[in-house]
């Protein structure tokens, strides 16, 4: 199977743009342009130069000898937790200001949930000297509190998002509203594989470094390039597109998916959408996410401030729909657990979301000899109350 993008913005049954009326040109221009635009030279070397003396790439991929031992397999840790602004997310941000910069945009508007991709818009805004607002629903900004003040600090405008459940689909809902109200000067830089078209394969182009690293670290580790597994946590799914993309087509390389399953993928408290999500749009793409009768999305719940999105992005229901990955829906005990373990295991502290893909060492057994790579995709300074209170530390 195929599994990159299709010219009209599809992967299999899922994807396209379904957008206003009022977007249409921006988004039309973006689809015709953004592939050339982006492999120019002189973007390429732009944004190699960032990755590499801005964000701190390549980021280390570390055998952690404290899992290994504890779960009798070879396990890997890619440490995108080591990245500036402390996850993923900079990737991402650091293509799309360069994009925006090339298509005379002087004001970017992004979302936020865990606080992380609004860390690194402001960031990259900051360098480049745009103007940035960036939208979070007011429950996860109670609950992020130190990443808006990162992102206050770094000269964003954070907008809460007083609607629904307060939490990442409001503030995506109020992101798409003021860019549909200002067209002409914003960029919108999404923050995951969701989305219209052109944005999740946009997305997926600039976090497939990781996974371009990933190949050639284990090389020289283990003498291949590919693991036998990789797992990575996903809510919208940047971080895991980022890890899964230079294997997508890889059948050799199994690839596990950890969603937030809340207190449980059979009750009305869970983001778990593999096992209860249905097509419909949601955003401008059309995917799997959790809906009432109507077809509205439904609140979605996890202690993941990242992970309680209703749904995911295109790719991922074509991977599900194709059997290309396997789905676990991590409660949040066991996800918080997780983390912990690896504080105590490997003297690092991770963030929630990423804790959700180490709680799959717990429940799938590997071989002896097989390599299983986890994609840090964050580092847990912004959770550390959330443990604290959860623990009673």
């Amino acid at each position: 199977m195929n599994y990159q993008v299709d010219q009209n913005g599809f992967y299999g049954n899922y994807g396209g743009a379904f957008i206003p009326e009022a977007l249409s040109p921006i988004i039309t221009k973006l689809q015709n342009e953004y592939v050339q635009i982006i492999q120019e030279p002189s973007f390429q070397k732009e944004m190699e130069e960032l990755l590499k003396d801005y964000v701190g790439r390549p980021t280390p991929l570390y055998f952690a000898k404290g899992l290994s031992k504890k779960y009798n397999t070879k396990v890997y840790l890619k440490r995108e937790d080591l990245c500036h602004t402390g996850a993923h997310k900079i990737n991402n941000t650091i293509g799309q200001i360069l994009l925006a910069k090339k298509l005379g945009k002087n004001k970017i508007v992004a979302e936020t949930g865990a606080g992380q991709h609004g860390v690194a818009t402001a960031t990259v805004c900051a360098l480049m000297g745009m103007e940035c607002i960036v939208y979070m629903g007011a429950l996860d900004i109670a609950r992020q509190a130190p990443n808006v003040a990162r992102m206050k600090m770094l000269g964003a405008e954070v907008r809460a998002a007083e609607s629904g459940a307060k939490t990442l689909k409001e503030a995506v809902d109020e992101a798409l509203m003021y860019w549909v109200e200002n067209p002409d000067d914003t960029f919108y830089l999404i923050g995951s594989a969701v989305g219209p078209h052109p944005y999740p394969d946009m997305v997926s182009r600039f976090q497939s470094v990781i996974s371009k690293e990933i190949r050639k670290q284990l090389l020289e580790k283990e003498g291949k390039e590919e693991p036998d597994y990789i797992i990575a946590c996903v809510g919208g799914g940047s971080n895991a597109v980022g890890a899964f993309y230079h294997f997508l087509e890889d059948n050799n390389v199994k690839l596990i998916v950890a969603e937030g399953g809340g207190e449980g993928a059979d009750t009305d408290k869970t983001a778990a959408t593999s096992y209860v999500g249905k097509p419909g749009v949601l955003h401008g793409s059309k995917t799997l996410f959790m809906q009432d009768e109507q077809g509205e999305p439904l609140e979605a719940y996890s202690v993941s401030a990242g992970l309680d999105y209703p749904g995911f992005g295109p790719l991922y229901a074509h991977m599900k729909e194709q059997n290309r990955a396997e789905f676990y829906a991590i409660k949040d005990d066991e996800a918080m657990q997780a983390g912990l373990n690896l504080c105590k295991d490997e003297g690092i502290i991770p963030a929630i979301e990423s804790s959700h893909a180490l709680a799959v060492l717990e429940q799938r057994k590997f071989k002896e000899d097989d390599i299983v790579v986890i994609n840090l995709s964050g580092r847990g300074d912004k959770d550390l109350d959330n443990y604290r209170s959860y623990f009673n530390f």
